[in-house]
């Protein structure tokens, strides 16, 4: 049986399809599924690191000690330098996100008395105004997809037009419930696919704003390769049951 996991694995490594030559950046479990995936079979030249300041010429198991070889050095200035050329591509979480992909991961009510501090702006402004950025939300809700984030951490549609950010370049939302992109009237967020068994009524009401709908899909299922590597290969501990569980 395909696990609800297994298919967001599929849809965030496409977030990755042919992106060549580029640094993968994924925040979180299932993403870091989907990087590995995507290095195993349609984006080869994917570069991968071991989370410190290392590149990986071998695609390891997730959680596991790697011990391949190294192939580079990649400590945060090399990062940065990557970022600013357009040659990393990230999927990032986001505590709020809104219609334009506005995203929040830096605090949680008003700024005079905040109800709840997060991780702070970080990298978010840099990453969605210099290069391609996702997203990944495990738990779809009303709370995550607002009509208006508390904190502009990363820059959504909207206020990229507004500045002129030619390289603005957020493209897509994977959640345990859907693919959402921002083909929507004005660079607004659309339902692209729903994942097997979820109804376009049930995104819906776990959105706090009206999506964009017109030919819904259903998310692709893994094939069967792509199922070997998730089990056999890169996750064989099933750690992304963790996040979404089955």
């Amino acid at each position: 049986m395909i696990t609800r996991a297994e298919v967001c694995a599929v849809a965030c490594a496409d977030t990755w399809r042919d992106a060549g030559a580029v640094l993968a950046s994924p925040f979180g479990t299932i993403p870091s599924i989907g990087a590995r995936l995507a290095r195993l079979t349609t984006a080869p030249d994917l570069l991968l690191t071991d989370g410190e300041a290392m590149l990986l010429s071998e695609t390891t198991p997730l959680g596991e000690e790697s011990s391949s070889p190294v192939e580079g050095w990649m400590p945060y200035g090399r990062v940065l330098d990557m970022l600013a050329g357009g040659r990393r591509r990230v999927m990032m979480g986001a505590s709020q996100v809104d219609r334009y992909g506005n995203q929040n991961i830096s605090r949680i009510g008003p700024w005079d008395r905040p109800k709840v501090q997060l991780i702070g702006v970080r990298g978010a402004p840099g990453n969605s105004v210099n290069h391609t950025t996702n997203y990944w939300v495990a738990k779809h809700s009303e709370r995550v997809f607002v009509e208006s984030v508390d904190l502009v951490s990363g820059i959504g549609h909207d206020r990229a037009r507004q500045v002129g950010a030619r390289f603005h370049d957020v493209r897509v939302v994977v959640t345990d419930l859907a693919v959402l992109d921002f083909t929507g009237p004005g660079g607004s967020m659309r339902l692209r696919s729903v994942h097997p068994g979820v109804e376009v009524s049930d995104v819906q009401e776990r959105t706090g704003f009206e999506l964009a709908v017109d030919e819904v899909a259903e998310t692709r299922l893994p094939t069967d390769e792509e199922l070997a590597l998730i089990r056999g290969t890169l996750d064989p501990r099933n750690l992304r049951d963790q996040e979404v569980p089955a």
